[in-house]
This record gives C-alpha cells, sequence and structure tokens, in this order.
C-alpha cells in the first residue's frame, strides 16, 4: 500500500499579530468570496489550494483575504498591475506599529505609502487594522485611478487620499505640502535595474517552484514595469529616497522602506551616514523562506 504524501508543514516567521499563520483556510474564503470557488481544488497531498501560478486565481485569492480580515468589501485591480502578497505586506505595517509605538506620542498617525500602486494595499490594511490615515503616491495616472475606486468604493475617503507623483525622480517633494505632517513613510521600491532582469528573475523563481524549465514567462502577481524595476534597481531608489529625506526631516518622523537584498544593505547604511540620520535601524522580516528586512531612519532625536 503506497503511503499518502504529507504536505510540508507550514513554517511561519510572520509577526507575532499576523492574522496570517498557518494555511490558508479555503473553506472560510470560499464562504466570504463565492468568486474564489472555481479556483479552489485539492492539491497532490489532497489539500485544498489554488494554482499559485495562476494570476487570476492569486487575483481573486487577495480580494477574499481582504474581504475577509480586513473588511475591504471591494478590491480589484487591472490584471496588468501589481498583485501584491498579502501576508508579507501585513507583515510591514506590523512591524512599522511596533516602531511608532516605541518612540511616537502622537494617537493619531498618518503615513505616505511611496508606490502605492493600483492596489493600494498598505493604505487598506494599515487602516483598518490600526486606524492610520494615510496618503498614496504614484507616478502611474492608471494605478492612482484605480486606488481612487477602491477607496471610494469603501468608504475611505475620509482617511486615505492619494496623489499622483507628476516628477519621476522625486519620491517626496510635490507630494508632501509644505506645511503637512506625517508620522512615518513607508516604500516598496521596484527590486531590478531593467526589464530583462526582471524578467529572468522570474524565470529562475517558476523554474525553482516548478522543478523544470518554464518557455512561457508567466507573472504570477503581474506588475507594471514601473512596479518591478527602474533604472539602477532597488539600491538606487532607496539611495534617491534617502538623500530626499533630509529636506524632509522636520515633516517627517520616520522615514522606511523595505530592502530585499541583504547585499545591498551596507550602500544604504554609507548613504545614511552621508546625511546624518540621528537613528537608524533594521528590522529583520520573513515569511516561510524568503528573507527581507526594513530599513528605517529619522533625524529628530529620538526620546
Amino acid at each position: 500500500m503506497l503511503k499518502k504524501k504529507t504536505q510540508p508543514s507550514a513554517t511561519s516567521k510572520l509577526h507575532s499579530r499576523s492574522k496570517h499563520h498557518g494555511r490558508y483556510d479555503f473553506n472560510v474564503l470560499v464562504e466570504h468570496s463565492k468568486e474564489l470557488k472555481p479556483f479552489v481544488k485539492p492539491n497532490k497531498y489532497g489539500n485544498l489550494s489554488i494554482d499559485f501560478f495562476n494570476p487570476n486565481a492569486v487575483r481573486v485569492l487577495n480580494t477574499a483575504l481582504l474581504k475577509y480580515h480586513y473588511n475591504i468589501d471591494y478590491w480589484d485591480i487591472p490584471t496588468q498591475h501589481l498583485c501584491p502578497p498579502i501576508p508579507g505586506r501585513a507583515d510591514y505595517i506590523h512591524y512599522i506599529a511596533d516602531l511608532i509605538e516605541d518612540t511616537s506620542f502622537n494617537t493619531s498617525i498618518k503615513a505616505l505609502d511611496i508606490g502605492t500602486g493600483a492596489n493600494c494595499i498598505y493604505p487598506l490594511i494599515g487602516n483598518k487594522t490600526y486606524g492610520w490615515q494615510f496618503i498614496g503616491s504614484d507616478i502611474d495616472k492608471n494605478a492612482i485611478a484605480c486606488a481612487k475606486v477602491i477607496i471610494s468604493k469603501n468608504a475611505l475617503e475620509n482617511d486615505i487620499a492619494v496623489r499622483l507623483q507628476e516628477n519621476k525622480a522625486l519620491k517626496l517633494k510635490g507630494i508632501l505640502k509644505p506645511d503637512e505632517q506625517i508620522d512615518f513613510v513607508i516604500c516598496n521600491p521596484p527590486f531590478h535595474a531593467s526589464a530583462e532582469d526582471a524578467k529572468k528573475a522570474t524565470m529562475r523563481k517558476l523554474k525553482n517552484l516548478k522543478g523544470k524549465d518554464t518557455k512561457k514567462l508567466v507573472l504570477n502577481f503581474s506588475g507594471q514595469h514601473n512596479e518591478l524595476w527602474c533604472k539602477g534597481g532597488e539600491v538606487r531608489f532607496i539611495k534617491d529616497l534617502i538623500f530626499e529625506s533630509r529636506h524632509f526631516a522636520k515633516q517627517c518622523q520616520w522615514f522606511t522602506t523595505l530592502v530585499s537584498k541583504a547585499s545591498n544593505l551596507e550602500s544604504i547604511y554609507k548613504h545614511l551616514e552621508t546625511v546624518n540620520a540621528s537613528k537608524v535601524k533594521t528590522i529583520k522580516m520573513g515569511q516561510g523562506q524568503k528573507i527581507s528586512r526594513i530599513v528605517a531612519w529619522c533625524f529628530a532625536p529620538i526620546q
């Protein structure tokens, strides 16, 4: 008698307050989002799952997760835009909450999400989890339009505003008004330095996951070019943010960014020394086998 395959147990390194520990409960998610049902089938272990290589399935799963865990009644994005993994995005928010709790006396928190995208995911999770207010910025007019629809259909206009960044070289100027005060900046920079780099990375990911060459490129999380890559890649994007942040030191307490590549940290720390950041923190975060980190810095003395 053949022994039934047992699915490896989920190893979670998520934040202790995460709503996403363990495997997805697809029975519950389908109850909250009927659109998900056609995509849910038993996997090779006999457990309910979806095809995570199917962009439509991932998008509908996100819709269900947001509805069930965060009371987001409407969430939809065009297929060509980035469909982010919800647990990792929520973790960023939780770690920033720890940072703010340790260093801020403000009871009303307001933040800027640089590159909010069509999905507007950080403002949605941050508002629904902690009641924070957000400004979301993006260089893509279509992304801004889509985010506005999501905000409107969830009646969040008083809590989340989105603004178009007309100068692609800038991150803060042109978005923050001269007299506007915020508590922190969050940012998930484009990882890659070119479209070719992004394509090669995706092909490697698919090959590693499927165990074979994949002739046809399928982006299971989709993504516009400005969401996936920019000139100079992650390290250049963060460098520009660091040097611009010093001009907004009196308007923002903490500037933070995700850093996907550990090899970029040394360069980032050097840039932070150059601008005389008064405090720098590196916060490790992980999901399964993937390890990432948040780098946070400020200019005002922290009590």
